[in-house]
């Protein structure tokens, strides 16, 4: 079944009609979850602005197939409005996962703070993004949840169930609006940032593009993506390792290359923290790579971030860890694999040694990385 969801995928990206039968297929695989996996996931990842209006127009169909009571809030084309002068709340809606909450949501709530600088800031989302803020006194929390593995309908009633009925709503392409497609407040409130179309014909990262998007539309220079989680309770560690991969395999190297990476980094002689992760694979796959010595992190993500924002070198694959330590200036160096498109590599980039999956070398390249920090750090 999971083949009529990828010969949907193939007619977008040929740009084919679809027939409704085919569109009624894919819906019905898996409650909804392979469409989303399968076809809208891998249309945002080209980062292609044809395929924006090929999304748009697709998830129109499902919204109208699936959930019909929803339609009347599908959005428009509209006009995008002119930011009021002052306002007393500031809704930013997170883009649910943790990664992206670091390097595109976290720099529009800079901004927020930077433009509004009386009003109340508000993140809108789950409470484990909440919590990679929640030491921040601008930032409040308005809970959203939001199941990433939930069903079609599930994820549906979610942007259903939210209406934010005053202040102005920043959308940095939120999985809240399904990205951008489902009205949250009144239209002049509300101000999207289209990540996937916007400067498409730039190669650079996110936290670039959301920042520049900041400037024209509030006139704010030089927004920056930021964490502000509570102090963690745990001594620091000098080099912080993940090697989670967001629930996709094709993001890791496999057991031997973890083994050997932790290794390589066991012999630069620091202390290494190493997250376990947030499934049981994850939990299974560190504890078979782990060496004597090692401390391990067990449980939310933010106070791990917060230990990455005081490590002297954080390592991992492409996952929200590398968004933290980009964002905290910490030397980094991340195996970039398993990306859509090499548009979507330049979008996701951290800043700092990025070292692509599909080098004949990775773990040499991980080594000179290693050398040079040591080199060239205070």
């Amino acid at each position: 079944m999971v083949n009529t969801c990828n010969e949907l995928l193939a007619c977008c990206l040929r740009g084919e009609p679809w027939t409704p039968e085919q569109l009624d297929r894919a819906i019905a695989v898996d409650e909804g979850r392979a469409l989303l996996t399968i076809v809208v996931e891998r249309l945002g990842d080209l980062f292609e602005p044809r395929l924006c209006r090929t999304y748009t127009e697709l998830f129109s169909q499902v919204i109208r197939r699936a959930f019909p009571g929803l339609e009347a809030r599908i959005r428009r084309n509209a006009e995008p409005p002119r930011p009021p002068q002052s306002t007393e709340r500031v809704y930013v809606l997170s883009r649910v996962t943790l990664g992206a909450d670091v390097a595109v949501t976290s720099v529009l709530l800079d901004a927020a703070k930077r433009r509004y600088p009386d009003a109340e800031i508000v993140l809108v989302g789950p409470r484990k993004s909440y919590e990679l803020f929640e030491a921040d006194p601008r930032v409040r929390h308005f809970p959203a949840p939001y199941a990433r593995g939930g069903t079609l309908l599930h994820r549906l009633r979610a942007s259903a169930d939210l209406w934010l009925k005053d202040g102005i709503v920043i959308d940095p392409d939120s999985r809240l609006t399904q990205l951008g497609l489902i009205s949250v407040c009144e239209e002049p409130r509300y101000f999207f940032f289209e990540s996937r179309s916007y400067a498409s014909d730039s190669s650079e990262p996110l936290p670039v593009l959301a920042a520049r998007w900041a400037r024209e539309v509030f006139g704010i220079e030089n927004a920056r993506p930021y964490i502000a989680p509570l102090e963690p309770l745990e001594p620091p560690a000098e080099i912080t390792v993940s090697l989670g991969v967001g629930e996709n395999p094709a993001k890791r190297l496999g057991d031997d290359f973890e083994r050997d990476l932790l290794r390589a980094l066991s012999e630069t002689g620091g202390s290494v923290l190493v997250d376990k992760g947030g499934s049981r694979a994850e939990r299974e796959r560190v504890e078979r790579a782990l060496l004597p010595g090692m401390r391990t992190h067990d449980g939310a993500f933010a106070p791990f971030a917060a230990q990455i924002a005081r490590s002297r070198l954080y390592v991992g694959y492409d996952s929200a860890g590398q968004h933290v330590a980009s964002a905290c200036s910490v030397p980094l160096i991340s195996v970039f694999a398993g990306f859509a498109s090499e548009r979507m590599f330049q979008r996701w980039r951290p800043s700092g040694a990025v070292i692509r999956g599909d080098h004949p070398d990775v773990l040499g390249e991980v080594q000179r990385s290693l050398t040079y920090i040591g080199r060239h750090s205070p």
